[in-house]
């Protein structure tokens, strides 16, 4: 049994050192900055509708003579919820959308958010399945898309991108998918 040392290499400019990468180039391209406002749209929404909510509870809970521990479990939900709100509505949009990173080329599509907890992800363009753009009422608002990309394993996401930015990735990615399984069938 011929056992070799892991021996990590890099990859130089497209290049193969050992069969395996060594330098991937970090994600560089930013999400759109509207979608700060869309996420503070949406999110004001959620927590307004959960803050109704409790509102109505604890009106049936002063009107209908509830038990007396439910009215203090409902303030203490609804000064939760208004942190919650405070901070979902005004800073973790901006937090977002300044550490979300993606990067396309020709052999991975990366992604990389967050700072505290980063989370980066590279997918090697031979296990791109599909890719596709999604839009609902909010994205459309502020002409954003959604871009999905699937692998056989998992699908992933790169949030508020602009229409025609959203297309010409689409059109990227799908081209350089088709270009590896040609490759692939042609071997």
């Amino acid at each position: 049994m011929n056992l070799k040392p892991f021996i990590p290499s890099i990859r130089i400019t497209g290049e193969v050192k050992d069969g395996m990468y060594i330098h991937i180039e970090e994600p560089t391209e930013t999400i759109s900055k509207d979608a700060v406002q869309m996420w503070r749209l949406t999110n004001t929404i959620g927590h307004a509708i959960a803050l109704i909510i409790i509102a109505v509870l604890l009106y049936c809970a002063d009107h209908f003579h509830w038990y007396g521990w439910v009215s203090p479990v409902l303030y203490t939900l609804g000064g939760l919820l208004i942190l919650s709100a405070l901070y979902s509505i005004l800073l973790e949009p901006v937090f977002v959308q300044r550490h979300w990173r993606y990067r396309i080329d020709e052999e991975f599509i990366q992604l990389k958010n967050g700072k505290w907890n980063t989370k980066h992800v590279v997918i090697p363009m031979e296990k791109v399945e599909y890719v596709r753009t999604e839009q609902g009422p909010f994205l459309r608002k502020y002409g954003l898309y959604d871009l999905e990309i699937g692998t056989t394993t998992s699908n992933h996401t790169i949030p508020a991108i602009p229409q025609a930015e959203a297309e010409r990735l689409k059109a990227v990615i799908a081209t350089y998918a088709k270009v590896r399984d040609e490759e692939e069938e042609a071997i």
